[in-house]
């Protein structure tokens, strides 16, 4: 339930926005630049074909690493909705937000020990810390309609991804101390600056974090009536189940989950192999040799997308607000078809400057209108808003395995990487169309 006369409701907007100020920082160094570059480096092997051993089992490193995220989001989409059950039928949905944030800060302050001969611990820590992320992010996304009005809620999400812009850019740079003067300022080994900015980055969350776990207000009423169920497994399904069943008497709700499903297929994608893309496929000029993008040149990249981002999400914020989200959505995911068309030809390191500063203008944009666009569908008079964002969460998590494993199995099969690409723009395609459909779609299925 939406909390009309919420007290102090500046602040606990604010509040709720530091949140993506504190994971956001996990986003940025573990999934999209120090954590892959550091990974392919310590893997990278030509006599192998970059091939590493994975308790026995010879994986393309790239594939490995996809994979392992893929799997992560999988085990994170079962274990949602049971989640979400229990803090709703307990009304604890901060609690399990702790824990979740707990376990993957944990997991990335421990990847301080991943070095070249603990390849295992590596993945299996990455792995952690992206359920721990993921699983925050669950209770995260259901405050949003339970702390802002329906003409709140665009603004306030485009609020959050600001912050977390600005955030992780911050301790982005921080790490870039530790990674590029090691030696200098510290006297320490090359593998030492990745490994403390691992460090920083469970520091840094955990840290920041005490702000939303403060200021957050917890609900005051459970929305799920816990004797009903046989089970918390059983009722947690069986919430997803009510909430699949209504969606199917909302047609627009309906055909844009449809749509955002294949659309996120693509953008997650994309935004998670950026850096392994850049790192194995795109070439720059030394000394008249053609050599392999290294971590000075793909961290101001993806500094770069960040930047842009925060720009990008308010401007997309501002623009929905006068052609309406459907219509820039649409304009969103054409932009992301040109990307990947582009993308397929990249070769050199300036020509993915180019790229990353076309991703940022959409990335932030594209998350945000999601987020708050099925918050306006979904109805108004609900009290079952968690089950509602589970059900949301799902569906992303799930476009997320599919879209990481084919990417990973395309490459694997094919030996290139940038194969895959083409899997990602028939994603947005589909999505397009789909977004076409949903913006002339009913709100309510008609009476017969």
């Amino acid at each position: 339930m939406i909390e009309q006369s919420l007290p102090n409701k500046k602040k606990v907007h604010r509040a709720w926005a530091m949140y993506d100020w504190a994971n956001s920082a996990y986003n940025l160094v573990i999934t999209s630049t120090i954590f892959p570059i550091y990974y392919i480096s310590i893997t990278r092997n030509e006599a192998t074909a970059d091939k590493v051993s994975f308790f026995g089992l010879e994986v393309v490193n790239s594939s490995l690493l996809n994979y392992a995220l893929a799997f992560a989001y999988l085990v994170i989409a079962i274990l949602s909705p049971i989640l979400s059950s229990m803090a709703d039928s307990r009304g604890n949905k901060k609690r399990y937000m702790q824990f979740f944030t707990l376990t993957g800060s944990i997991a990335c302050m421990a990847l301080y020990f991943f070095t070249g001969q603990r390849i295992e611990l590596g993945i299996l820590l990455s792995v952690v810390a992206a359920i721990g992320y993921c699983g925050s992010l669950v209770f995260y996304n259901a405050y949003l309609p339970e702390i802002a009005i329906k003409e709140e809620q665009d603004q306030l999400s485009a609020k959050g991804f600001a912050y977390g812009y600005i955030g992780c850019v911050l301790l982005q740079l921080i790490c870039l101390v530790f990674v590029f003067k090691y030696k200098d300022w510290f006297g320490q080994t090359e593998d030492w600056g990745p490994r403390i900015s691992f460090f920083l980055v469970g520091l840094w969350w955990i840290g920041w974090s005490i702000i939303p776990f403060t200021v957050l207000p917890k609900p005051a009423v459970p929305v799920i009536n816990s004797t009903k169920a046989k089970s918390v497994v059983r009722g947690s399904f069986s919430a997803l189940r009510k909430v699949s069943k209504q969606v199917q008497t909302m047609p627009k709700l309906k055909v844009y989950l449809a749509a955002f499903f294949f659309y996120s297929m693509g953008v997650q994608t994309v935004m998670l192999a950026a850096a392994v893309f850049g790192s194995k496929e795109v070439k720059k000029l030394v000394d008249g040799e053609w050599v392999n993008m290294g971590a000075q040149d793909l961290i101001p990249a993806i500094l770069l997308i960040q930047l842009v981002a925060i720009l990008g999400a308010m401007l997309m914020a501002k623009l929905s607000a006068k052609i309406g989200n459907f219509k820039v959505l649409m304009l969103n995911v054409f932009i992301w078809v040109v990307i990947c068309c582009l993308a397929y030809y990249t070769r050199t390191n300036y020509e993915f400057y180019g790229i990353a500063t076309l991703v940022g203008v959409v990335m932030g944009g594209i998350q945000s209108l999601s987020r708050s666009t099925y918050a306006k569908l979904i109805p108004k008079d609900t009290m079952d808003n968690t089950s509602y964002f589970s059900f949301y969460d799902v569906m992303e998590k799930l476009s997320i395995v599919l879209g990481m494993f084919s990417f990973a199995f395309i490459e694997q099969i094919t030996g290139n990487m940038r194969n895959a690409i083409l899997a990602l723009i028939s994603f947005f395609v589909i999505g397009f169309v789909l977004l076409l459909l949903t913006n002339k779609a009913p709100l309510q299925r008609r009476k017969s």
